[in-house]
């Protein structure tokens, strides 16, 4: 099927591609019936989720950043350590860091328990990092070729580092513009430093800038910068990774105002201003509120003290399901604001240091509206994930507006980067697939980043935002096991606990040896190892004969 004859089959029955020759056409993938052959690119690896269609290892499954833990566990097998870190890598830009603090829930689905306990993928994993810190030798993954993109990251936390990271290997020029003088977000100053030393998470953050990330710290949105600034610079597109309320807790900013786009509040800090004070918010003559519950009313009424005319709550509940009481409901009749149930916020647009329109959507019917908005106020913990690229505007009646010249105003709009597979079916802001306060793990944020940046790659080349078809979701129907015969039992091997002296560096335990990661190796069962895939230990079997 090869129309430039690049494959031909072996004398073993596989497949055997022609590097040189192959122009990665695709036509050999989709005609292989049996699933075989698969093109991959450092593109495809980034932007691609995990489908029904292929064999995934329940703990690949199971871990949030998608690693291909049964291929780095085979690798640390065979002393391949600098190719097994290259495979982490490929999902993951902390292993040291996630090494340490993750909660592992692959080795909750590891099939090794029904005989005696989980494989130690989470420590295996910290011991090709420990090398990595330990030899000086950095290992970075692959890159595409440079595109000439500028990306903007506003926010220097994990996902923010990682969105960075993921978009420099899609060929991007990133840049972080961090609030605070160190990256790092909650990992610098929510981790006690015998679990997570300080070095530890620089190490790891220096090899993310050594892919090419460019970082400005001390430079506050709306300050130093804004979203319209830096598109009129030259950045394509720009990705808010702000982090929630307890970042802002734990850098003492509570009490400051903070908008990171043109118009854009949480309702918090509405509600913790007053009206007629030096710090009070300018809403503005139209007025969005995205969501609120009981609190809704309060801040209506705060809204209207402070000029607005035109006020309009949206709900993604329907009337019957809504937070929205009698009583609730009077209150806000009473300050002549408006509620629209069964509504997604979808888009935002701007001109300039000015929010101008919303789009949302009905829920039901798919059917977008534009609404006139000077100012919307998120009743969520933290900003909504929106990528921020140039466009065309939207006019008074709801139409397109032409297009702007370089010498006139910048017109922009906000898109959410796309939702996880399980919430592929949701639209709009504030869903239940969305982050609303904070991620619950750093591997969470990670894969969060790497999703910001298929979202940025996307929207800079026009792509729309597509799902792959039947992703693997928690509910998925897949063949599963749940008990295994003929395996030997093989106590899983603990890191030993830190001695006195080193109480003051990584005291919880010291990491494995070399013999202890290999032996702890051979306990994986190699899941999801089917017929036409060979390991290099059968090929040097092989060649040993």
């Amino acid at each position: 099927a090869c129309p430039f004859d690049a494959l031909k089959m072996g004398d073993d029955g596989l497949p055997k591609v022609d590097q040189e020759k192959c122009t990665g056409c695709g036509t050999c993938e989709k005609v292989c019936p049996k699933n075989i052959i698969r093109l991959t690119s450092v593109t495809r690896r980034i932007m691609r989720e995990y489908t029904e269609d292929e064999c995934v290892t329940p703990c690949q499954r199971a871990c949030p950043a998608g690693i291909d833990i049964r291929e780095y566990i085979r690798l640390i097998k065979i002393g391949e350590n600098e190719k097994a870190l290259q495979v982490i890598k490929e999902r993951n830009p902390f292993p040291s860091v996630i090494g340490r603090i993750c909660p592992a829930p692959c080795e909750f689905e590891c099939r090794r328990q029904f005989v005696d306990s989980p494989v130690a993928i989470n420590d295996l994993k910290r011991f090709v990092a420990d090398l990595e810190m330990e030899t000086g030798k950095r290992v970075l993954p692959y890159s595409a070729p440079a595109t000439g993109k500028q990306v903007a990251v506003v926010g220097g936390g994990v996902e923010g580092l990682s969105a960075a990271f993921f978009a420099a290997r899609l060929g991007h020029a990133p840049t972080i513009f961090e609030t605070t003088s160190l990256l790092g977000g909650l990992l610098r100053v929510a981790i006690p430093e015998d679990r997570l030393p300080q070095e530890i998470l620089d190490w790891d953050i220096q090899g993310i800038l050594a892919m090419g990330v460019h970082v400005k710290t001390s430079s506050r949105a709306g300050r130093d910068f804004t979203v319209p600034g830096l598109l009129k610079e030259g950045f394509e597109s720009v990705f808010i990774a702000s982090g929630g309320w307890d970042d802002r807790v734990a850098r003492g900013d509570m009490d400051d105002i903070v908008t990171l786009f043109p118009g854009g509040y949480l309702l918090i800090d509405l509600l913790r201003t007053e009206a007629g004070k030096a710090n009070a918010i300018s809403c503005g003559r139209n007025v969005v509120i995205a969501g609120g519950g009981t609190m809704v009313p309060q801040a209506v009424m705060l809204c209207r003290q402070m000029g607005a005319e035109s006020v309009t709550v949206l709900s993604r509940k329907l009337p019957e399901n809504s937070s929205f009481n009698d009583e609730v409901l009077d209150r806000i009749k009473k300050n002549k604001a408006s509620v629209i149930y069964n509504t997604g916020i979808t888009k935002v647009y701007g001109e300039d240091d000015q929010l101008t329109h919303i789009e949302y959507t009905e829920l039901d019917t798919g059917v977008k509206h534009i609404l006139n908005t000077d100012t919307i106020f998120m009743a969520s913990g933290r900003f909504p994930e929106l990528v921020f690229v140039p466009s065309e505007s939207i006019d008074q009646e709801g139409e397109p507006a032409p297009g702007l010249g370089s010498d006139l105003p910048v017109r922009w709009e906000g898109v959410e980067i796309y939702k996880e597979p399980a919430n592929r079916r949701e639209l709009g802001l504030l869903s239940s697939g969305d982050v609303i306060s904070g991620y619950s793990a750093a591997v969470k944020a990670i894969n969060g980043g790497r999703k910001a940046a298929a979202s940025v790659h996307d929207l800079m080349y026009g792509i729309p935002l597509k799902y792959a078809a039947n992703p693997i979701t928690k509910q998925s129907v897949l063949q599963g096991v749940n008990h295994l015969e003929g395996v030997d039992v093989l106590p899983r091997n603990i890191m030993p606990a830190a001695g006195i002296r080193q109480m003051g560096k990584d005291s919880m335990s010291k990491g494995f040896s070399s013999e202890t990661a290999v032996d702890e190796a051979n306990r994986c069962l190699k899941c999801g190892l089917v017929c036409y895939e060979r390991t290099r230990v059968l090929e040097e079997a092989d060649q040993d004969r």
